[in-house]
């Protein structure tokens, strides 16, 4: 093949083809039918979970999030840990002390204590510790919570391949 053979069909044009913005949508229907499945294991029902999930895709924190579908903060923040989202109020060392009382270990009020947090976020705390996400839950929400399927895109994550850091100084 020489480069006659290959530039066949090639032309040069003065302006380019608006073809649009590309768009994929990998969900099917609509968010409170494919919540429909999960209403069982869902602290509320289907059509307010979608509206929680719409809100909290919004940027509503949690709290806000839930008010706005009718829910109180603790029940709100258990549907999105059903759904995948780390909504946990205790960090790395909060969670220890916490499988630590689940264990027997601690006393609540020193559980507490030394996780630093209220009641409600302990017990908050405790129900993360003990339930896991809901098996396919994440990719029900999918196209309204997350961008990629892997949890919720910041900024810095998106441009992650068009910003440099101090190592490329040098």
């Amino acid at each position: 093949m020489d480069l006659s053979e290959i530039a066949a069909g090639v032309e040069v044009v003065d302006e380019q083809r608006d073809r649009g913005v590309a768009t994929v949508d990998r969900t099917d229907g609509r968010l409170v039918d494919r919540l429909d499945e999960y209403a069982p294991q869902l602290p509320c029902d289907p059509a307010t979970a979608a509206t929680l999930v719409e809100a909290y895709a919004e940027g509503k924190s949690v709290g806000a999030a839930a008010r706005a579908a009718g829910l109180a903060p603790t029940d709100g923040a258990k549907t999105l840990h059903l759904f995948g989202e780390s909504v946990s109020p205790v960090g790395p060392a909060g969670r220890e002390v916490v499988r630590d009382w689940l264990e027997g270990r601690l006393a609540r009020t020193a559980a507490v204590e030394l996780a630093g947090v209220t009641d409600a976020e302990f017990a908050l705390a405790v129900y993360v510790e003990t339930h896991d996400p809901l098996a396919g839950a994440r990719e029900a929400v999918e196209g309204t919570l997350t961008s990629d399927g892997d949890g919720a895109v910041d900024k810095r994550d998106a441009l992650a391949g068009t910003m440099s850091d101090v190592g490329d100084l040098l």
